[in-house]
């Protein structure tokens, strides 16, 4: 049983890790507006990370479904999808507490931000298309279809579009704001932290929606059952 759940041992340990040593850890005062906010690249970063390869397997399944018509394959690509958002949000979330720390108000229409957005609404418009339709075959065949499109929105509307425009955020054209990756602007202590950060919120994503998908099978054989 511990061979098979060490992935989820190990999320639950470098989480740990990550919310103590993450505020503990001795980070640079980069300037007056900065201070401690630097810590937040400890969950805004990683939030997006997980979230990028929540949608990957997403749309993994989502092809598999396409090349061969699997329910499972359906179930598994609607749960990692839905997770995903869960994870977008709270990136768009810990972005705008630091945002109002670095730029002076939460949401100030940065093409990043907007950028981040549109790439959700899409998503949640994948969950609106497949609820209008009642049929579970065209709903599985549609919501793949879709899910493929939105995959491939995701990338311009995130890493293409805002990097050819004016961003405050760190790595848009004629950036001003805080280069959170940068290596000069990090220490080898927030390195440290950093990679166990991503690779545990990661693990946690995946967690969730593999519980998720557990859960929407059991109904669905309890429901054929009766």
């Amino acid at each position: 049983m511990l061979l098979k759940s060490w992935w989820k041992i190990l999320s639950l340990v470098l989480l740990l890790y990550t919310c103590t040593v993450g505020f503990l850890v001795k980070v640079p005062v980069l300037d007056d507006r900065m201070q401690q906010t630097v810590r937040n690249l400890f969950f805004h970063v990683p939030m997006w990370f997980c979230m990028q390869t929540l949608f990957i397997i997403s749309v993994f399944y989502a092809i598999r479904y396409l090349n061969k018509p699997d329910f499972l394959y359906d179930i598994y690509s609607r749960e990692f999808a839905r997770t995903g958002v869960v994870f977008g949000i709270l990136g768009l979330v810990t972005g705008a507490i630091w945002a109002n720390y670095q730029w002076g108000q939460p949401w100030s229409g940065d093409p990043k931000q907007n950028g981040a957005a549109i790439a959700l609404l899409i998503y949640f418009a994948y969950f609106v298309l497949r609820g209008s339709v009642t049929d579970e075959v065209k709903q599985a065949k549609i919501g793949a279809v879709y899910n493929i499109f939105a995959f491939a929105m995701l990338f311009p509307t995130i890493w293409i579009l805002p990097r050819l425009t004016e961003s405050l955020h760190p790595g848009g054209q004629g950036s001003e704001g805080n280069p959170g990756l940068n290596p000069n602007d990090t220490s080898p202590e927030m390195e440290m932290v950093f990679l166990p950060a991503v690779i545990g919120w990661i693990l946690l994503g995946i967690w969730i929606s593999t519980l998720f998908t557990r859960l929407r099978i059991y109904k669905e054989r309890l429901y054929e059952a009766v």
